[in-house]
């Protein structure tokens, strides 16, 4: 190495010791390849710290070309939690030769980790937990705590007993105010945990029942694994609501801003397909009535006002309902009662909106037929798209399928389909009174 590239590699290493998130997202910002090669002029630990504070997804394509060393290397000197997302981001021949390379005890333990499901506690929980056995007195903890070389504050610990079960919480401030030789079981307190395969919507429903910073995670035999922070959670509930609003309107859920082009194409360009598919539907019942709208022009410009407003109900509906299926406020058993719910409130909301349309339309066109059949069409379209917003996530649910897989591309089907069927099917029947 130069003297200049040895200068170099100093200021970079410097950049990370100094502040280490701003060194990952400038790391971030170069291309894979180039980060790749900056990394490897670096300490395997700088090239570690770096890495721990990057995003999973850019520090497994760095990752990926530094297989199979220096990349184990560095993942067995971070966090195993991070280092499971990122590993679990590589390619299956990378992931196996990773694992290899990692020390027996730490290759079981990310392995582990990598198990859990997408969004479930053991997934987002941190295993660096301070936790302390049963039998302790508080002057040989406070002993400890000195002599931790950390910078992270502490606000309390965990009790545990044989085999690392946990048995209770240990606040700081109890452990400042107790008696030198008093044991941990003595001041501790009760301990709220959660199991490991705790599913994100429970989890989204506890952090906000339960006024912790911190949810202790345990395993089938109540063992402590690790804590989950209540903003982890808030913060991985809404990227979920972020991936089920794309896959609503069809895009990938893992498509972010800047996806490589590739990605955006192959994930959109199938659900493209079927709203294709649908619009054609909705111009075939268009085509049914085009003689008609040839002799009343007028017809076209009240059509897409039908549609349009239908189209805004049921994306109403299908808003609310997603998120009481997410939260798990509906359940099986009230689906008929919120189907019937939906569909009064669009009833209601359709007889205000209809009337108002058709008295805009008479006093425009002069026409109080014209109006008549617009408000009667707005009232039919919103309604349908009411029992439309809440039936189809709910349909989806019942056979298996995620309710927010491209419920908006349906139901505009069924707002422009009934939309435009409903108004052109009463115009054609009252014709005689638009002329």
């Amino acid at each position: 190495m130069t003297a200049k590239n040895h200068a170099a590699m100093s200021v970079v290493k410097r950049f990370i010791d100094v502040d280490v998130q701003q060194a990952a997202l400038a790391l971030e910002g170069l291309p894979e390849a180039e980060a790749a090669l900056l990394l490897c002029g670096l300490p395997v630990t700088s090239v570690a710290i770096c890495l721990d504070h990057s995003r999973p997804d850019f520090a497994a394509a760095v990752v990926q070309k530094l297989v199979p060393e220096p990349a184990a290397s560095v993942l067995a000197r971070m966090e195993p939690d991070h280092a499971a997302d990122i590993i679990r981001a590589l390619p299956a021949p990378a992931r196996h030769e990773v694992l290899a390379g990692l020390p027996p005890g730490l290759s079981r333990h990310v392995s582990e980790i990598m198990t859990y499901p997408e969004g479930s506690a053991g997934r987002l929980m941190k295993t660096s937990v301070l936790a302390f056995y049963k039998d302790l007195r508080v002057r040989e903890v406070m002993a400890r705590l000195r002599a931790k070389s950390t910078k992270r504050a502490h606000s309390y610990a965990y009790v545990v007993g044989d085999e690392h079960k946990l048995l209770g919480v240990l606040n700081m401030r109890d452990l400042i105010m107790a008696q030198s030789d008093q044991t941990l079981e003595g001041i501790m307190r009760q301990v709220f945990c959660i199991p490991a395969f705790t599913d994100q919507e429970e989890l989204g429903r506890l952090a906000r029942d339960k006024n912790f910073i911190y949810l202790p995670v345990v395993d089938a035999h109540g063992r402590l694994l690790g804590a989950v922070r209540a903003k982890d959670i808030l913060e991985s509930s809404a990227d979920q609501a972020s991936e089920e609003m794309q896959t609503l309107f069809g895009a990938g859920s893992e498509e972010r801003a800047l996806s490589p082009l590739r990605l955006k194409v192959i994930r959109r360009l199938p659900w493209l397909h079927v709203n294709l598919a649908t619009a054609f539907l909705a111009a075939g019942v268009v085509a049914l009535f085009q003689d008609l709208i040839s002799r009343l022009a007028v017809l076209a410009v009240f059509l897409p006002i039908v549609a349009g407003q239908g189209g805004n109900a049921g994306v109403q509906s299908l808003s609310v309902v997603l998120r009481g299926l997410g939260l798990r406020e509906v359940r099986p058993r009230d689906a008929a009662r919120l189907i019937g719910a939906e569909m009064a409130a669009a009833l209601i909301n359709g007889l205000v909106i209809g009337a108002v349309t058709a008295g805009v339309a008479w006093l425009w066109r002069g026409n109080p037929a014209l109006g008549l059949i617009v408000g009667v069409a707005m009232v039919v379209n919103m309604v349908a798209s009411g029992l439309a917003g809440a039936a189809i996530p709910v349909a989806m649910k019942r056979l298996g399928f995620d309710p927010a897989q491209s419920s908006g591309i349906f139901l505009t089907t069924v707002t422009d389909v009934v939309g435009t069927f409903a108004f052109l099917g009463f115009a054609a029947l009252f014709e005689s009174r638009l002329h």
